[in-house]
């Protein structure tokens, strides 16, 4: 159990760095009051759990320990779905409904499009 802890909270660890500096970077790139990083986040992340949990469940390509380490911890990490509501909230206040609409659409959207391609991306291989 032990060991299981410490791989989730290395992979939050990581993906809690990786979301920033994301984040930091295509703000720093993209001069716009739109949560773009959080929204990128939210959608990279939901791409890479898809392919963990499907490369998991086929012929067992990743371990139950890399699952959690990635999965849990990893994509725990990195996806920010508390920094997503409190965006909707900024945008709802700030932006009014036109952006807030958009980003959760596409937050939403993108996000389930995403895990399902990461789902059967093990097909290509």
């Amino acid at each position: 159990m032990l060991r299981t802890l410490l791989l989730v909270g290395l992979g939050g660890f990581l993906g809690s760095v990786s979301r920033f500096l994301v984040g930091q970077g295509l703000h720093r790139y993209f001069d716009t009051i739109f949560p773009i990083g959080t929204m990128t986040v939210n959608i990279v992340g939901s791409f890479i759990i898809g392919v963990v949990y499907a490369l998991a469940e086929r012929d067992n390509l990743v371990s139950p320990e890399m699952r959690m380490f990635l999965a849990v911890g990893f994509c725990g990490g990195f996806t920010t779905f508390s920094s997503f509501a409190f965006d909707n909230l900024n945008l709802l206040k700030d932006s009014g409904f036109l952006y807030l609409s958009v980003y959760v659409a596409g937050s939403v959207f993108l996000g389930l499009l995403a895990v399902y391609f990461g789902t059967q991306i093990h097909k290509l291989f």
